[in-house]
């Protein structure tokens, strides 16, 4: 059987992925705080059949040696943090991160991970995430709240009427060794793995971690031209494998008609 069916079948599959994580990157271009994913490949085993190095008949050295290629695998979906652009919002209670860290929030009786800061208040006012999770730690306003004002290292202020200070509290922020590892759960959320490393908390702008800002949304990482253009290479290189699958195909079918 002729190998290069198999090989491209498996180059038509990988393509197939890397084209439904484009989609998901696309569609998701305006999600507040998503992260883009990438889709990562390595070759498959070698047929060996003839080792580089060997000793010939007549004394000599073969200086490279024959292998044929099986093909293509995933090996996985990565997301990529890098920073998104800055969407000012004018609302008090949106908030973005600059630089590594996460919003710890609760969801039903489990500690997950967000970088979406389109905070809002909920009846008993402490703020929560549109789905309706808690910021952790717990920040509650006074119903009497006008204005609200965040430092860079988290300290949250509360005023009211001729500026009096009514509260203060402290927005903290979650690292990971690698946040690659987290996994992601929708609704904006990711949960810890041992792949990702526990949850460090921190002071914004402690250790290197980063700072926060009111009045201003993250926006997504996804870059749609640069998408686009993985899409296309992605479908290009898919009707390749389709034109290989071809041609093996018809060398079938020419040495099945040496017979008549």
């Amino acid at each position: 059987m002729i190998r290069s069916l198999w090989s491209a079948a498996t180059g038509m599959h990988a393509q197939q992925m890397q084209t439904d994580v484009v989609a998901n990157n696309l569609a998701n271009s305006s999600t507040t705080g998503f992260k883009k994913s990438r889709a990562n490949f390595e070759d498959l085993m070698y047929r060996t059949m003839q080792v580089a190095g060997q000793t010939t008949p007549g004394g000599g050295q073969v200086p490279s040696g024959i292998q044929v290629g099986m093909g293509v695998k995933p090996t996985s979906v990565q997301k990529m943090f890098s920073q998104g652009d800055y969407i000012q919002t004018d609302n008090q209670l949106d908030m973005a991160i600059q630089g590594e860290g996460f919003f710890r929030v609760l969801h039903g009786d489990e500690d997950l991970y967000t970088r979406a800061g389109n905070f809002t208040l909920d009846s008993e006012g402490f703020l929560t995430t549109s789905s309706g999770d808690r910021l952790q730690p717990e920040i509650s306003l006074p119903e009497e709240t006008i204005t609200i004002t965040l430092q860079d290292d988290g300290t949250l202020t509360a005023h009211g009427a001729d500026e009096t200070i009514l509260a203060t509290e402290q927005i903290l922020i979650s690292t990971f060794i690698n946040q690659a590892g987290l996994f992601a759960v929708g609704n904006n959320l990711f949960r810890q793995t041992e792949g990702s490393g526990d949850a460090t908390e921190r002071t914004p702008g402690e250790d290197g971690s980063g700072t926060v800002i009111n009045n201003y949304l993250e926006g997504s990482n996804v870059s749609v031209i640069e998408e686009m253009v993985a899409m296309i290479s992605g479908q290009r290189t898919y009707e390749a494998n389709s034109k290989s699958i071809q041609t093996a195909d018809s060398m079938l079918s020419t040495a099945n008609g040496l017979k008549r």
